[in-house]
């Protein structure tokens, strides 16, 4: 099959991007049709508070081929992306994001990488486009993230961005992933197939602000950790096992102390060790408690998303 024979899906994740909806469709399709004249394009509005789902539908009446769908609420950009997923069509499909920082035009080396024969080509940067704060935030959870997580398939050796090629048999093995916490490129990571890499330069934004504030990244790189790691709580029982020990010296050192020179603690050691040893307790009660959270979200069987309007497609069921 030759790519003027061949079907493409493009999936876009929509939150506050109405004034940047118009200029990612028309760059998408200039790239599009110089590859092949059968596409499709879903732009999924994730509960977006502005009018990004008007702007949706305006796009969706003057072109048959943009799609849309409406969440009825926001459920966060990997779930987004996975409604966009389950209501593809074409036989590889690619995953972008909406806000132009990532360029259409590397579409066509995501295309060269697919006629090597790989299901998943994935995007990679040496340098987001956003302050320094976040970079040097992305840097650190990347090590941390390394360290913490034991399956080497979910280890981040890249500065990973959320362009990407699936293969349609790709496609439907994410899909089977039913991950009620998830995170798409670590999902990617995990199924295997033929990978590789592509390198893109990452473009300042030119509208509004990036919706993850500070305590979004933060409760995301929490998930992520906690999602494809139990180290945290192996490292509870170490830090314990630790903290047991090291008591165990102490009073006997008292002892001694005690029998020998008289040695009596003093009530500022005894109120810092405890005030410690209870932070450590309750950071461990803490971590159980995150682990247990997850394990309520997942026996709960809820759907990972609800779709309240389509355009210009029927819900696949």
């Amino acid at each position: 099959m030759t790519n003027k024979d061949l079907y493409l899906s493009v999936v876009s994740p929509i939150y506050l991007a109405e004034k940047s909806i118009d200029e990612l469709v028309e760059k998408l399709k200039i790239v599009l049709d110089s590859i092949t004249k059968n596409f499709e394009i879903i732009l999924v509005d994730d509960g977006s508070p502005d009018n990004s789902w008007r702007e949706i539908i305006n796009q969706c009446q003057a072109d048959s081929r943009i799609k849309g769908i409406k969440l009825s609420r926001n459920f966060g950009q990997h779930y987004a992306i996975t409604a966009g997923l389950k209501n593809s069509k074409g036989s590889y499909v690619i995953v972008i994001d909406c806000d132009l920082q990532e360029n259409p035009s590397y579409i066509k080396d995501l295309i060269q990488k697919k006629d090597e024969g790989f299901e998943i080509v994935l995007s990679q940067t040496l340098k987001k486009k956003q302050g320094i704060f976040k970079n040097f935030a992305y840097a650190v959870y990347n090590k941390w993230f390394n360290l913490m997580v034991t399956d080497k398939n979910f280890k981040i050796k890249n500065r990973y961005c959320t362009l990407s090629l699936l293969s349609k048999r790709a496609v439907e093995a994410f899909l089977e992933v039913n991950d009620y916490h998830r995170h798409y490129i670590l999902i990617l990571n995990w199924l295997g197939f033929s990978k590789t890499v592509i390198s893109i330069e990452h473009a300042y934004r030119k509208n509004g602000s990036s919706s993850y504030s500070t305590r979004k990244l933060l409760h995301h790189a929490i998930n992520g950790i906690l999602s494809h790691s139990n180290k945290l709580l192996w490292y509870s029982i170490y830090i314990g096992f630790f903290l047991s020990i090291l008591s165990f010296f102490s009073i006997l050192y008292i002892i001694l102390k005690s029998i020998y020179s008289g040695f009596l603690p003093g009530w500022a050691s005894i109120i810092t060790l405890v005030i410690f040893s209870t932070g450590l307790i309750l950071t461990s009660l803490g971590v159980v408690g995150l682990y247990i959270g997850k394990i309520f979200d997942q026996t709960k069987q809820r759907p990972l998303y609800i779709v309240e309007k389509f355009k210009n497609l029927h819900q696949v069921s």
